[in-house]
């Protein structure tokens, strides 16, 4: 203790060894100190709280009930100020160690993948673990530190970072629009060749709304359907048929001319709820080092607007 009445940083480490040992010899070895220096240091801890904490005997030191209401406030107090030490200390340490990222499979492939080189170059330390799925991933629960994810945010048990939103565009070749010609107004879609991705739960419905009005179902007999959106592109670049894709998936062939957006006036999707894209992790209290890391350089990598929107 350093003066009469104040309590230490180290008297309570000691009352917590002491509490869980229930030995001052015990406790005096780990802290290389003498048995009547940690009798000492419990004993103006007692004063300086005006309580007994243990009694004490030639056999045995028993907490009393004033240790056991004592012991938690203890504990939180230490823990909070080992966290606030970790939190000052982690400016100064560069990521390291294994980091690991799951990411949806086409999404990984086009904006995860080819960014990783410069994530490594910026953190060398890092050691990059990427799993790239479509099935649901709980951060809880399976081996993820980093999930990028699209789809509604509905879920408050994990935090999440939002890159920004998900939009849809409605688009052919111009190979198969000399030859079947584009939709004028949204019902004319039954009448082309429409090419639809297939998920685990069925074919992507097709919804459409026409500025201020409502999201509009429109049933389609797919020429084509298949559960690898590459396939699907592929053949639209061949003059197929019509995709309906997120911008992200079709951004580049836009710009370049290869696919043509068709009904740009009408909004299209998939799902009448906005789909964010986001990073998502375990709700801590404090974001892990490398997980801040790795979700400040896509934030920085997707810019605003995200790169690939038109």
């Amino acid at each position: 203790m350093n003066e009469p009445g104040s309590i230490t940083l180290r008297a309570l480490k000691i009352f917590i060894d002491v509490y869980e040992a229930q030995n001052f010899s015990v406790v005096a070895r780990r802290e290389g100190i003498s048995a009547s220096q940690v009798s000492r240091v419990i004993q103006q801890l007692e004063d300086a709280l005006g309580q007994q904490l243990f009694y004490r005997n030639t056999r045995a030191i028993i907490p009393t009930e004033n240790a056991h209401l004592f012991i938690d406030h203890a504990r939180m107090t230490l823990g909070q100020i080992e966290e606030a030490r970790s939190k000052m200390r982690e400016r100064t340490l560069q990521p390291s160690g294994q980091v690991r990222i799951n990411a949806p499979v086409f999404f990984g492939q086009r904006h995860i993948a080819p960014w990783l080189a410069g994530l490594s170059e910026r953190y060398p330390k890092l050691l990059i673990d990427l799993t790239q799925t479509d099935d649901y991933i709980d951060p809880h629960r399976d081996a993820a530190d980093v999930l990028f994810r699209i789809g509604p945010l509905t879920d408050s048990s994990f935090q999440a970072r939002v890159f920004g939103l998900q939009h849809y565009h409605l688009a052919a070749s111009p190979a198969y629009l000399a030859r079947y010609g584009a939709p004028k107004i949204p019902a004319d879609i039954h009448q082309h060749h429409c090419l639809v991705y297939r998920g685990s739960s069925g074919p992507n419905r097709w919804l459409l709304k026409a500025p201020g009005g409502e999201w509009v179902h429109y049933p389609i007999s797919p020429l084509l359907t298949s559960n690898n959106a590459e396939t699907l592109l592929i053949a639209a670049l061949n003059g197929m048929g019509m995709v309906l894709f997120p911008d992200w998936l079709i951004g580049d062939r836009l710009k370049t001319g290869e696919l043509v957006r068709l009904l740009p006036d009408v909004e299209a999707s998939i799902r009448i709820e906005p789909l964010h894209i986001a990073a998502i992790y375990p709700n801590t209290r404090h974001q892990p080092l490398n997980v801040r890391a790795v979700i400040d350089y896509f934030v920085e990598v997707f810019g605003e607007p995200l790169y690939w929107q038109v």
